[in-house]
């Protein structure tokens, strides 16, 4: 296929999978194992097995498609997710997944023509719940296959009706019965949901470090009472003890280097939730995260006066559970470089980059080589409906993806050892 007809039959299965979920907006909503979840992944099914591809799904449902080249081989696995955030973009995760799925079958007919010779086998992989908007937690499927999460609590995990994912992935019929096979490396693109490569005029991230993070679920413990006739020095209002605590976390952000640390509160959960009743009770996430880990080492430490200082303040108690923390996490470098010659090759501007988000691509970087690139996103915009990506920059990256997508089956990287899951 020549790269121009692969463009369009890219964007025109792009377009075709943006559909499903779609919202008035021009995005998209797919909550993991949710009915405009399972319809896209049922396309896409449909897809990988006209490409040529055996499609099974594990047991916390990741959706493979898999491709024998060399029996007995490991599987060099490419995948992103096409589940979504509530009144979410069209690109964020479904961009990667459909990317990997076309450099896959491109890989694939370089096989089949000879001009490739292989070393491993190919899978292209869509990983169950990566966003964790209605099951915690976030990048499950991908933390489960890595061993970093039992898959019994992944799947006793609830939504607020009380469904559980073992319930939700249970929905389509499909066989939940894939071992996953040993994986060589692993391959992700995403678009980069900050503004870096689009104001630098980049068309490709080569990602090569985490930033680091702190994840809190914070409750805030007051007292339930009137809220007309309870004299104001008498309340222990919770909201209130929530609402510093939010102001807080984003000030924090005006006391440290400018642009070295991102704050934000999110999910809030009220009791009772009464128009007419103090709260007695918040539920919040708190997120701090840092391009410097000792930057986000003193950001904790103010989180913590700050917190003490609400407490006497509000006449509240306030709990503070650390539910996920990580540092400056390293990408290997043997695979930022086979991107960057990759991208040389191509003629594709690029340039070394961070990556403030999680996905997938950090827990499967623990296990075996991977390769994760990003492609500019239009003002930055992300989970939201206004997200996009320029065409220009989306077949870029596919053509890019490709090319890595070879040279890793071509056993460039890791084809001597393999990560085995539940080994």
């Amino acid at each position: 296929m020549q790269q121009h007809e692969q463009a369009e039959d890219f964007l025109e299965d792009f377009a075709t999978m943006s559909g499903f979920g779609a919202t008035p907006g021009g995005g998209v909503e797919r909550q993991a194992g949710s009915a405009a979840d399972h319809e896209t992944r049922a396309w896409f099914a449909g897809w990988l097995e006209r490409a040529g591809f055996e499609v099974r799904h594990d047991a916390i449902s990741n959706q493979f498609g898999l491709l024998e080249l060399v029996p007995g081989a490991p599987y060099v696995l490419v995948g992103s997710h096409l589940d979504s955030q509530p009144l979410a973009g069209r690109f964020d995760g479904a961009y990667g997944v459909l990317a990997a799925a076309h450099a896959a079958r491109e890989v694939a007919r370089r096989v089949r023509g000879g001009s490739l010779q292989p070393a491993c086998n190919l899978a292209v992989v869509n990983w169950f719940n990566e966003e964790g908007s209605r099951f915690t937690p976030s990048m499950m499927g991908s933390s489960v296959l890595t061993g970093k999460l039992p898959l019994e609590t992944a799947l006793a995990a609830t939504d607020r009706a009380g469904v559980s994912v073992a319930q939700a992935i249970a929905e389509p019929g499909d066989a939940l019965d894939l071992t996953p096979p040993p994986v060589a490396a692993y391959a992700e693109i995403h678009i980069e949901q900050g503004r870096g490569l689009e104001e630098s005029g980049t068309t490709i991230g080569l990602v090569d470090r985490t930033w680091a993070a702190s994840k809190y679920r914070i409750v805030v413990h007051g007292e339930q009472s009137h809220t007309g006739s309870t004299v104001m020095a008498d309340r222990r209002d919770a909201l209130y003890g929530a609402a510093l605590v939010i102001v807080a976390a984003r000030e924090l952000t005006d006391e440290l280097p400018e642009g070295m640390l991102h704050s934000s509160v999110s999910e809030l959960e009220l009791a009772p939730n009464s128009p007419v009743t103090v709260a007695r009770l918040v539920e919040i996430n708190l997120d701090l995260r840092s391009p410097d880990e000792a930057v986000l080492e003193r950001a904790n430490a103010l989180l913590e006066e700050r917190l003490a200082a609400i407490e006497e303040r509000a006449r509240v108690t306030i709990e503070r559970r650390l539910t996920h923390q990580w540092g400056l996490l390293a990408y290997q470098p043997e695979g930022v470089e086979l991107a960057r010659s990759a991208a040389a090759a191509l003629g594709l501007t690029h340039a070394p980059t961070m990556t403030v988000a999680g996905h997938d691509s950090t827990n499967m970087k623990d296990v075996a080589p991977t390769v994760m690139l990003f492609v500019p996103s239009i003002e930055g915009i992300s989970h939201n409906e206004g997200e996009r990506t320029s065409d220009e920059d989306s077949v870029a990256g596919v053509a890019l993806l490709t090319e890595v997508t070879a040279r890793l089956v071509a056993g460039e990287l890791g084809s001597t050892a393999a990560f085995t899951p539940g080994g």
